[in-house]
C-alpha cells in the first residue's frame, strides 16, 4: 500500500526552470519518483512521492526531532510555517502527527499555486498555504494560535530582518500556546553573529532553548545551517540530543549554559 500522502500517478515536474515574478523555481528528480524543488539554485525542499515523512534535510529532521520530544511522537500538531517552499516539513507533519491542520506562508503566490500542482500536497485544512508576507502574517494571529511556529524564511539566502528583530521573536511567543514551541533556522558562517543573535532572542523571549547545528558550523569552520529550538515550557535537551544522535549525520545540541555562552549571555 502506498504510505498517506502518497500518489499514483506519474510525476508531473517541468522539464526547465519557470521564472516566477519573483524567483527561478526547479524541480530535478534525483531518484525514482523523489525530486529536488530549488528556488533561484538554492536547495529549498526534497519532496519523496511516497514517503511523505521521509525528510532529506538534516536541518528539518533536527526540526523535527525538537518538535516530536516536545509534544510528542504522533500528536496532532497546529503548525504555523513562516516560509514553505514545497511544504516538504509540512508534508512529513502530517503523516507522522495525524489529525495536524498547519498552515505555510508563502510570500510570492506563484510559487503557492505551483508547488500544490507539482507536488501531492494535503489538502485544506490539513494544510493550508496562504500569500502574504510572513511578518504581517505572523502579526494577524490571536494569542495561543499555535503549537508550533516555524520560521523558515530566505530572501537570497537570508533570513529578512524584521523576522530576526526582538518584536518578531515577541510576536512568535505571542502566538505560541504556553507549551508550544518556536523552531528558526537560519543559515550562518562565523562568528555566526545572525545565529547567536537568534539565541539570545529565544532565551530572552521564551526562556528554554536548544541549539542545533553540524560541529563544523559551530566551530565558524563552514558555512551552514543553525537550528534554534524555543518554549516557555522546558525542554529536554537529554531526550532532543538522543534523537539527533540517532540520525544519519553527526550534530551538536547546545543547551543551558551552552546555549547561554553561545548567545553571549
Amino acid at each position: 500500500m502506498p504510505a498517506r500522502g502518497s500518489t499514483e500517478r506519474a510525476p508531473a515536474w517541468p522539464e526547465a526552470p519557470v521564472q516566477t515574478g519573483h524567483a527561478l523555481l526547479e524541480v530535478r528528480e534525483v531518484a525514482p519518483r523523489q525530486a529536488m524543488f530549488f528556488i533561484d539554485g538554492m536547495e529549498s525542499s526534497y519532496i519523496d512521492l511516497d514517503h511523505p515523512e521521509h525528510l532529506e534535510f538534516e536541518y528539518m529532521q533536527h526540526a523535527d526531532a525538537i518538535v516530536a520530544s516536545h509534544l510528542g511522537d504522533q500528536t496532532p500538531l497546529r503548525a504555523l510555517h513562516l516560509g514553505g517552499g514545497a511544504c516538504a516539513l509540512a508534508r512529513a507533519w502530517d503523516a507522522t502527527h495525524p489529525g495536524s491542520a498547519q498552515l505555510a506562508v508563502e510570500w510570492d503566490p506563484e510559487i503557492a499555486r505551483l508547488v500544490r500542482t507539482w507536488f501531492p500536497l494535503p489538502r485544506s485544512p490539513r494544510l493550508r498555504i496562504r500569500t502574504e508576507d510572513a511578518r504581517a502574517a505572523l502579526d494577524a494571529f490571536p494569542e495561543g494560535r499555535w503549537d508550533v511556529v516555524v520560521r523558515d524564511v530566505f530572501v537570497h539566502g537570508q533570513v529578512p530582518e524584521h523576522l530576526r528583530t526582538p518584536s518578531a521573536w515577541a510576536a512568535m511567543r505571542r502566538v505560541l500556546t504556553p507549551s508550544g514551541v518556536v523552531v528558526t533556522n537560519i543559515a550562518d558562517s562565523a562568528p555566526l553573529t545572525q545565529a547567536r543573535q537568534d539565541v539570545a532572542s529565544a532565551l530572552e523571549h521564551l526562556g528554554s532553548a536548544v541549539v542545533i547545528a553540524d560541529p563544523a558550523v559551530l566551530k565558524g569552520r563552514r558555512y551552514g545551517n543553525v537550528i534554534v529550538g524555543a518554549s516557555a515550557r522546558p525542554l529536554d535537551p537529554v531526550d532532543i540530543a538522543r534523537r539527533v544522535h540517532g540520525l544519519p549525520m553527526p550534530a551538536r545540541v547546545l543547551s543551558g549554559r551552552d546555549a547561554e555562552a553561545f548567545a553571549g549571555r
